[in-house]
């Protein structure tokens, strides 16, 4: 009696399991399926010239981002990790880095004092942060610390899923920083009907973590006022800061990709050479 009722038990925990089981595989997907993904809307695949394995950065291009995050960017963000001599890679000659640099005004010392001064900035410098610390560029942005920009385009890049990211092996696509960057200052939307965007916020489906975006719109047309006679729109503004992000945060990627292709060819040559010296021997061993 006792080894039926031990019996009976174990079946009723069994069952008991594989009905809690069930209800957790049900409601699992529900669940899933309740949670938005977000970015909500996937970043636009743009053009740009520094795609593919030949690929090269637009030098009028990248002077026109850097105006542009001078002019609005750096207002907010900072680029602590590059130092104003890197802009001589943009075109610009020592004395015009050392004039740009002379804009800015960083903090040095200790002095013969022992105090902290502030001097214009050097081109051996990096950007200046707008913001003394986190905490005050918490207060002057409700409560949200903007991201500095030095790789704002690598960190940003938005994972593609299957089978995308097998195509982007053999495409070799690695732009998907700028495009979301570009994506998200060109993707301010009215927010849909019945939602509710909470106060200082902003309905942007391109921003990676939630539907609102504590930063407001930050472009609009013919704020930035360009010399070479391009186009003062939102959506150039928006191509030239993204491409000056990219380069910020992958200065060397010509040389890179120049390395890359000298050591293909190497490659190439290497193997052609190893399988001219394999059939040789073998036509010798083969004659004796």
């Amino acid at each position: 009696m006792k080894k039926l009722v031990a019996g009976l038990l174990s079946i009723a925990l069994i069952g008991g399991f594989a009905t809690v089981a069930a209800v957790a595989q049900e409601t699992k997907p529900a669940a899933e399926a309740a949670t938005p993904h977000y970015p909500l809307k996937e970043p636009r695949e743009q053009h740009w010239t520094f795609s593919g394995p030949f690929g090269s950065y637009d030098k009028a291009q990248l002077q026109r981002g850097l105006k542009v995050y001078t002019e609005v960017c750096s207002a907010c963000h900072s680029m602590k990790l590059v130092p104003f001599r890197t802009l001589g890679d943009l075109g610009y000659s020592d004395a015009q880095v050392k004039t740009f640099a002379a804009n800015y005004e960083v903090q040095d010392g200790p002095n013969a004092q022992g105090e902290m001064f502030t001097r214009k900035a050097l081109p051996s410098d990096h950007f200046p942060s707008p913001f003394p610390n986190d905490e005050a560029a918490a207060v002057a942005n409700n409560g949200a610390v903007p991201p500095d920009m030095s790789l704002l385009a690598k960190a940003r890049e938005i994972e593609r899923g299957f089978p995308q990211f097998i195509f982007d092996i053999f495409t070799q696509y690695q732009e998907g920083g700028p495009d979301y960057i570009y994506s998200l200052l060109t993707g301010y939307e009215e927010p849909p009907a019945g939602f509710q965007v909470p106060q200082n916020s902003h309905y942007n489906p391109y921003f990676s973590a939630a539907a609102t975006f504590a930063m407001p719109k930050p472009l609009s047309d013919g704020q930035v006022t360009y010399d070479d006679g391009s186009p003062q729109t939102v959506d150039q503004y928006a191509r030239d800061v993204a491409s000056f992000l990219m380069w910020a945060s992958e200065p060397h990627l010509e040389d890179r990709k120049h390395l890359g292709f000298m050591v293909m060819v190497f490659l190439l040559i290497f193997t052609t050479l190893i399988y001219l010296t394999k059939r040789s021997v073998y036509a010798k061993a083969g004659a004796h």
